[in-house]
């Protein structure tokens, strides 16, 4: 992965914002305690829309459909926190630019960007995302973990990620990857 050390935060960001949406597929592990599942999914992702199909041995084990901030689909049916995990954790891994109305402080080798819900650390030598905390549900955390940059073409973007809210963990590895803008 090339450094991008000297290219322009806010430039990046402004390209980055002509993505209309995102198509992916995804190797998921889903753990809730001591329990586990995995699973793989297809992810077609706008900035106000998720449609997500969750597969376990091949065959349908569910869908989350969500248009602009309701969901439409939801089988079989997910508790808030599960949703939380899949939409707003999903939306927000893949469309990290998307955060508005934020304060940019500079740090050694990242740049914080925040506001008053979010927090987002920036690798300086990738411009990607390192990690992620935002809060939701009356000041509960969702924090996402992010690994493993790589670039195909001329899209650039974390191959691997991890979501934690409450006693959840989402592994996500991507093993396909494409935008349209």
């Amino acid at each position: 992965m090339p450094s991008y050390e000297r290219a322009d935060l806010s430039e990046t960001i402004s390209e980055l914002k002509k993505i209309r949406s995102i198509e992916a597929v995804l190797s998921v592990d889903y753990e809730k305690g001591d329990s586990a599942m995995s699973g793989d999914a297809s992810l077609v992702l706008s900035e106000n829309n998720l449609d997500l199909k969750l597969y376990y041995l091949g065959f349908l084990a569910g869908e989350v459909r969500e248009e602009n901030g309701v969901i439409i689909k939801n089988k079989p049916r997910l508790d808030k926190n599960k949703s939380a995990i899949l939409i707003e954790g999903l939306k927000n891994s893949f469309f990290w630019w998307n955060i508005k109305d934020y304060t940019l402080q500079e740090k050694e080798d990242s740049y914080e960007l925040k506001n008053s819900y979010r927090k987002l650390f920036i690798s300086k030598k990738t411009l990607l995302p390192m990690q992620q905390t935002i809060e939701i549900n009356d000041g509960e955390k969702l924090n996402i973990f992010y690994d493993s940059p790589v670039k195909i073409e001329e899209e650039r973007y974390n191959s691997a990620m991890r979501i934690e809210f409450k006693n959840y963990i989402v592994r996500i590895k991507v093993k396909s990857y494409s935008v349209v803008k």
